[in-house]
């Protein structure tokens, strides 16, 4: 297999058994070496109480956008750490697309950067995680 075509086996066997990313909506769009892109439309029930998008939902969607983008080399990787600066409120029935992309692979540790815009294409979120790789594979 090409390392694309292992990045995409990754991605597609992940998505089969990630019930929360199933649950919520979330579509995996790409999965390529050291990349990701998924979306997520808003639901209702995804509002706090000032009406717009939960943070903890639009962290959940940078998260898992993260894992099939660290995990697409088929070597079981984790978040070590992450952290989200929230730029702009995101309303209900707006779609979320999360972009994720490797800046460094050292050893077993990674970077990434992901890029939480709205349907109008405006920033409204980023997100930089630490991922650790473990012993097993993916596929």
């Amino acid at each position: 297999m090409t390392p694309e075509e292992l990045a995409h086996a990754t991605g597609v066997a992940m998505y089969s058994t990630d019930r929360a990313s199933q649950w919520l909506g979330m579509e995996l769009q790409e999965v390529r070496p050291g990349y990701a892109r998924m979306s997520m439309r808003i639901r209702d029930e995804f509002l706090n109480g000032h009406a717009i998008c939960h943070g903890g939902l639009m962290f959940t969607l940078a998260d898992s956008t993260f894992a099939f983008a660290c995990n697409s080399y088929n070597v079981v990787t984790v978040a070590a750490g992450c952290s989200i600066e929230f730029l702009k409120p995101v309303s209900g029935g707006d779609t979320l697309t999360a972009e994720a992309q490797e800046q460094v692979l050292s050893g077993r540790h990674g970077i990434y950067d992901i890029r939480l815009t709205n349907s109008a294409g405006e920033i409204v979120a980023m997100f930089r995680g630490k991922s650790a790789q473990i012993k097993g594979n993916v596929v």
